[in-house]
């Protein structure tokens, strides 16, 4: 183990700051390192692995497709990109699809479109409204939307024209409309953020102020969507349809693939030939994954399971705040769960690692629990008294 961690370390970028363990092998919701330790995994990869680890029908699908075809680029058509096209806009219920190899390049495609689609009307519009405590990704476009300083300010000047608002707050929002405003980018429940849920009277009222005033609403579904609260996609809770939506993560249950997609208005005053482009983007074998796990979402109903868990979850966490003093509140929706406590988050999570539990933080002192979405009672009652003891 400490091989490949030295090898790592004398190879890479030195920007993360990696826990001292080697993952080897999944099964299930379990990770196993490379000296055979056993880890009951609640982070999934930051909300990636939604089906969990060694999924026969998904791994079948991509050797019989790495054996066919895994790159082609975009100058020609393949076998799955339009599949998968097809299924992404089926559970969105969105007209078009572009897809990026990132949720940060699908982040940045968001606001080109958004952008574009101004400067086609000619309305003069450029300007974004971001939330406060948002996380969009580590590019100069998606860092220039992300509400926390600490994330932007080594890396000014950003991207002109952002402002921030607070999250949940609509007459923040209209305080930063202006006739420049040409969109309003945010996430139904912000997950690096520190796991904040956005009321029903907020995204209601962001819809009904960009229909108002002209503005596309923009949703970052990267982490909140594809099943993960018990909808394929966070804004089908509210039922505030979007302009445009940004994915990634769990759409390929772990091959590096996002989306973003859009209405046939926006498609049709927004991007056109010469654009926008990626080579990687929407290659057979990423294409593969997204239109099996759509297929294997929707057969087993993963947002009714979802649904249930997430419920049974919420309940267990809510009986071990009333016996924890350390825990000071839970909040989430689905299998997006978050702990505020007492101490540092990292404290516990160190811990928990050493314990044989994989959970990550959300904010300094917020604990984010996003397991595959495959999870049972079991799992979340294991999970329960692992954490009950380092409590």
């Amino acid at each position: 183990m400490n091989q490949y961690i030295e090898e790592t370390k004398k190879g890479l970028v030195n920007t993360y700051n990696r826990f001292p363990v080697v993952l080897e092998r999944g099964e299930g919701v379990y990770l196993y390192d490379t000296n055979g330790k056993k880890y009951l995994d609640f982070a999934a990869g930051i909300a990636v692995c939604g089906l969990g680890y060694g999924n026969q029908e998904l791994n079948q699908t991509l050797k019989e497709q790495i054996d066919c075809l895994t790159h082609t680029s975009n100058l020609y058509y393949n076998t799955t990109c339009g599949k998968a096209a097809t299924a992404l806009r089926r559970i969105s219920k969105m007209d078009r699809v572009f897809f990026t190899n990132s949720g940060t390049e699908a982040i940045e495609g968001a606001l080109k479109a958004a952008r574009k689609y101004a400067w086609k009307k000619g309305n003069g519009r450029y300007e974004f409204i971001a939330m406060e405590h948002s996380f969009h990704g580590r590019s100069i476009g998606a860092v220039s939307v992300t509400g926390s300083e600490a994330y932007r300010t080594p890396f000014e000047p950003l991207l002109p024209g952002v402002k921030f608002a607070e999250f949940n707050n609509l007459d923040s929002v209209k305080a930063q409309v202006t006739d420049k405003t040409c969109a309003i980018i945010l996430e139904a429940l912000q997950g690096e953020g520190g796991v904040n849920r956005a009321s029903s009277e907020f995204m209601e009222g962001i819809r009904k102020l960009c229909d108002s005033e002209g503005i596309l609403m923009i949703c970052d579904e990267i982490q909140c969507g594809m099943g993960r609260t018990g909808e394929m996609f966070a804004w089908q809770n509210y039922g505030t349809k979007p302009d445009i939506m940004a994915m990634a993560k769990a759409i390929g249950s772990g091959l590096p693939v996002g989306a973003f997609a859009m209405t046939e208005e926006v498609a049709e005053y927004s991007l056109e030939p010469g654009d926008h482009g990626t080579t990687y983007g929407g290659n057979p074998l990423a294409c593969a994954a997204v239109a099996k796990t759509v297929e294997i979402f929707e057969r087993e109903d993963i947002a009714a399971h979802v649904q249930k868990m997430g419920a049974y979850l919420k309940e267990k966490l809510e009986e071990l705040a009333a016996e924890s003093e350390e825990v000071l509140e839970c909040r989430g929706m689905g299998l997006i769960q978050g702990i505020k406590v007492k101490r540092p988050a990292g404290e516990i999570i160190n811990a928990a690692l050493d314990g044989g539990l994989i959970i990550i933080s959300a904010r300094d002192n917020v604990i984010r629990l996003v397991p595959p979405l495959i999870v049972e009672k079991e799992h979340i009652d294991e999970m329960i008294e692992k954490l009950k003891d380092l409590l």
